[in-house]
């Protein structure tokens, strides 16, 4: 004999003894099956939920105030930067104010040019292992050298659900809010 499939667990699922007692408390006569009613409030809920998840835009949740270098920032000052501030990563402008890419922790990372330093402390065990720090490869080069471009940005209307799952689907942390000339308004981080 087969096991019978049990359906997964919904705290807001609707039963048949609620849709009878709904439709009692409805004044008047209703021409609509029990059956119909509940694939109506399925459809209903659904949708409601679709636009409660596309209603919180990106200018809603991004920060305002936000860290940023220019693309001839040296290095020395992006890093210091970074640390005082207490961010991984902080998007790199143009002279003109428009985003021209993304600067972080895994930027710098990725160019010690050492494939064993993938963390800060790899870089620390290496540094202290040697006589050679692995940060001297990096040692006079600016912000445009490392940085992480072109840059994924988004619009302040793109709804927080779209730019968390652009941010899973590009394997980022963070993503500029920019207007219509790039301009950055804000920025949003996991």
């Amino acid at each position: 004999m087969g096991k019978q499939e049990e359906e997964p667990f919904d705290p807001l699922a609707i039963s048949d003894d609620d849709i009878y007692q709904a439709m009692r408390e409805i004044g008047g006569y209703l021409d609509i099956t029990p059956g119909d009613f509940k694939e109506v409030y399925r459809a209903a809920y659904r949708h409601a939920l679709e636009r409660l998840r596309r209603a919180v835009k990106a200018a809603d949740v991004m920060t305002r105030k936000v860290h940023t270098v220019q693309r001839d920032t040296p290095l020395a000052e992006v890093a210091a930067l970074m640390a005082e501030a207490g961010v991984a990563g902080l998007p790199v402008l143009e002279p003109t104010g428009q985003v021209a890419g993304v600067i972080s922790e895994h930027d710098f990372l990725n160019r010690l040019g050492n494939s064993d330093c993938t963390s800060f402390m790899a870089v620390i065990a290496a540094c202290l292992g040697s006589k050679k720090c692995a940060a001297l490869k990096v040692r006079g080069r600016c912000a445009r050298d490392i940085m992480s471009a072109p840059p994924v940005t988004v619009d302040p209307e793109t709804p927080a659900v779209d730019v968390a799952a652009l941010l899973n689907a590009r394997g980022i942390n963070r993503v500029p809010v920019v207007d219509d000339k790039k301009n950055l308004l804000g920025i949003i981080s996991r």
